[in-house]
């Protein structure tokens, strides 16, 4: 019997408590207990691999749950991202249906994005592979709808933050599933945590000043107006680069 028989017939109280054990508690209900079992279940001792097995799946869809609801939406690509993880995994069905309801229960749940993930590094802090590849994880999510939205940015460095993860390695991750546009919003005088509209706006006023009719009418000297022809192309592909990658 693997974790998960384990913790559906009555190991759940020598899991990992806090947090992650209240969401796995919630998800697990009384739906994928058989009914018939549950009057005579017993605690079923779960030794250290299995402990860290079952701490490693709640956390993941408990962390995408709360990355997904983080710019107040749960998309639709987003679901299918997490629906399409979960069809890739080695799972029986009931697991399945527990991964989808932890996700649930998660996202909606007063708990913060940091209690799940402070204790998840708890759990792994000597463990440097295993929170990497957990943060590739949420950036797979994060991509789903092609864009890096501001808060998820936010719950994402966050969690970087809360396992000690270096500036290096999380822009690696961040670079397999995002284009660094960097030079882009730096060129729009931005950042990746400004708005859709703050960019709109810094681009008409960009284009404005530097547009070639804008420099000749000033008659500025013919190297400059080369310059800002120069400058203004830029801000063309900058824009049309960002405007791609946050689709608006």
């Amino acid at each position: 019997m693997g974790w998960f028989g384990k913790l559906a017939f009555g190991g759940m109280g020598l899991l990992f408590g806090g947090p992650l054990g209240a969401i796995a508690g919630a998800a697990l209900g009384h739906h994928m207990i058989d009914k018939n079992a549950e009057s005579t279940q017993r605690a079923i001792p779960i030794g250290q691999t299995e402990q860290a097995q079952a701490a490693y799946f709640v956390s993941v869809f408990s962390l995408l749950g709360k990355l997904a609801k983080a710019d107040g939406v749960v998309s639709k690509d987003e679901i299918a991202v997490v629906e399409e993880f979960i069809d890739h995994m080695n799972m029986q069905v009931q697991e399945k249906q527990f991964a989808k309801r932890v996700f649930n229960e998660a996202k909606d749940s007063a708990y913060s994005v940091d209690d799940f993930a402070f204790q998840f590094y708890q759990m792994n802090r000597s463990r440097p592979a295993i929170l990497i590849s957990f943060m590739d994880v949420l950036f797979k999510l994060a991509a789903a709808d092609g864009k890096l939205h501001p808060s998820e940015g936010a719950v994402l460095q966050k969690i970087k933050n809360i396992f000690r993860l270096n500036d290096t390695q999380y822009e690696a991750i961040k670079s397999v599933h995002f284009k660094n546009n960097d030079k882009y919003y730096k060129t729009l005088n931005c950042t990746h945590e400004s708005s859709d509209q703050d960019i709109k706006t810094s681009y008409k006023n960009m284009v404005k000043e530097f547009h070639p009719d804008t420099i000749m009418a000033k008659g500025l000297p013919e190297e400059f107006i080369q310059f800002a022809t120069q400058r203004f192309q830029e801000i063309q592909e900058a824009y049309e680069s960002i405007r791609k990658e946050r689709n608006f």
